[in-house]
């Protein structure tokens, strides 16, 4: 197959991987539509082509928290990476730190930190949720600090989990679903040898970590069921800021007085994001919502945005609109699934191909001169 596109990715991933895995990854909340809001919203953006602007030395580095970056994306905590590849996190972190990128590695990863952390000495950032377990949450943090993770994503837009109906029609969820999962990697025999039986343990390495024993699948919806908070507040998380002393994120934000909340906090970036639609339907898209939230704190903190990433073209978007970086999600994870870690570095260098091709016809030589000015 001829893969020159995370689209070409998404469907080589549908094939290969048991169904109730692809959904999982593939879905969104309710009837879906913020989840289609988010790619159409963003391929809806017009740029600005110009001509004779002399764009012949192009610069794609940035710098976020004093280190520079090759590239102005990261990979974004994704959930059970670790069920669409052998390893999955390692294999991503491998492609992450040949591109001198971030990966932000997930809470509810299958590989702990510490087998993450071998591979990514530099980038390797973690993703932590609001939970009621304060003592889960002071081990993690203090683990990932132990291993030297540079920089904290705290998502705060999953106070409850959203109602995503695929799940339950495709076997993660609902009646049956143990059986069901076992039948379907029965009959995809590819996964099933190389991850279902070479990529064990299938357990949640962090949480096991804590927890003193395997943490599996199985247990997977119910401790996170149980363990979101939907009463925390600001106020509650500031046990947090004061014990991290390295940059903090705050991910899922959509709301200009809620990244104001966040700057005052005393957070040194945020992530517009609506969890990739996978919380509240009919939510506005990361593209309708980043321009405004850019106006009132662009310039008092770093801003990243996800949500229908799929191409070097989107990427250039996400920063005419406002961001100094995007964090790239189910793209990286549907080219995993496909080829491991050489997907994830093709992707990568699809997606740089796209952007030089948009800086040159858009007439700008770095990413710091991308702006609205690009945008038709």
């Amino acid at each position: 197959m001829i893969i020159s596109s995370a689209t070409d990715y998404r469907a080589a991933a549908r094939r290969r991987l048991p169904p109730f895995l692809f959904h999982y990854l593939d879905g969104g909340a309710g009837a879906e539509q913020t989840l289609r809001a988010n790619s159409a919203d963003l391929q809806a953006i017009r740029l600005r082509q110009r001509v004779l602007r002399g764009a012949e030395e192009l610069d794609l580095s940035t710098e976020w928290f004093g280190e520079r970056h090759d590239l102005p994306i990261a990979l974004a905590p994704v959930g059970l990476t670790g069920m669409y590849a052998r390893r999955g996190e390692v294999q991503a972190a491998r492609a992450a730190a040949a591109r001198n990128i971030p990966l932000i590695q997930s809470t509810v990863s299958v590989c702990p930190l510490a087998e993450v952390a071998q591979v990514l000495p530099r980038a390797h950032w973690f993703q932590l949720y609001v939970l009621k377990d304060r003592g889960f949450m002071r081990d993690v943090l203090a683990r990932a600090r132990a291993l030297g993770a540079r920089t904290l994503v705290f998502t705060v837009d999953m106070p409850v989990p959203g109602a995503r109906y695929r799940d339950a029609h495709a076997g993660m969820s609902g009646p049956y679903a143990p059986l069901r999962r076992i039948v379907q990697a029965m009959l995809h025999p590819h996964w099933a040898w190389d991850v279902g039986l070479w990529g064990r343990p299938h357990d949640l390495g962090n949480i096991s970590a804590y927890r003193g024993h395997a943490t599996g699948l199985a247990d997977y919806i119910g401790w996170l069921g149980a363990n979101f908070d939907p009463g925390i507040g600001w106020r509650d998380l500031q046990w947090i800021r004061d014990e991290w002393d390295g940059p903090m994120v705050i991910k899922g934000i959509l709301d200009p007085d809620d990244a104001r909340d966040a700057q005052a906090f005393g957070a040194d970036g945020i992530v517009v994001s609506n969890h990739g639609g996978r919380q509240l339907d009919g939510a506005l898209s990361s593209a309708a919502a980043l321009p405004a939230i850019a106006a009132a704190v662009r310039e008092k903190m770093t801003i990243f945005a996800d949500g229908g990433v799929r191409t070097g073209t989107d990427v250039i978007r996400m920063l005419a609109l406002g961001a100094h970086g995007v964090l790239v999600g189910r793209a990286f994870v549907y080219a995993l699934a496909a080829e491991g870690e050489a997907g994830v570095r093709k992707l990568l260098d699809l997606f740089e191909k796209d952007m030089r091709i948009n800086m040159v016809l858009t007439g700008v030589q770095s990413v710091r001169e991308i702006s609205r000015e690009i945008l038709a």
